[in-house]
């Protein structure tokens, strides 16, 4: 993807039962509106500590974890779903081309391209992984990302709507 087509990047975090941020995602339709393409930084918990071990004082953490690509992508869907309800219809859907990119640079990555709800199924391996929410792609850009495809037939649905 071409780097001078990309917007804002953000962050997408862990949700908890009783936090649920979207705001990440109005900047990824804010984005995509523009026709640019979104790097979404992935959430890591490292060195943190229980909500119980911090108010009580004690140096105990919790083991690491670090969001993979279908963490971020059920979030994303679960977002579409509840702008839905609450009479939306986002930019961003399930047939939204995506790009999962695991380990960038080092001699195991993976990358693979597919729609959104394909991304909530992909397994990439271990951490650390990124999300790429594209934007209106040129020609180029599109048959570049149909090289990691994870399905092409589906691929081709929504990328031919997005080209310019």
């Amino acid at each position: 993807l071409q780097l001078y087509n990309f917007g804002e990047t953000v962050s997408i975090v862990f949700w908890t039962d009783t936090w649920k941020p979207e705001s990440f995602f109005d900047k990824i339709m804010k984005n995509r509106q523009n026709g640019m393409h979104t790097l979404c930084l992935l959430d890591i918990k490292v060195k943190e500590q229980s909500l119980e071990n911090l108010m009580k004082g004690r140096k105990i953490y919790e083991p690491p974890r670090y969001m993979s690509v279908n963490q971020a992508a059920e979030q994303l869907l679960a977002i579409i779903q509840n702008r839905r309800l609450q009479g939306e219809e986002p930019e961003i859907t399930e047939n939204t081309i995506c790009v999962g990119l695991a380990r960038v640079g080092a001699p195991d990555q993976k990358i693979a391209s597919g729609t959104l709800y394909q991304m909530s199924t992909v397994e990439l391996g271990g951490p650390l992984h990124s999300l790429i929410v594209t934007g209106t792609m040129h020609p180029l850009e599109l048959e570049m990302l149909k090289l990691f495809s994870v399905d092409s037939s589906s691929f081709e649905k929504d990328a031919f709507q997005r080209t310019t």
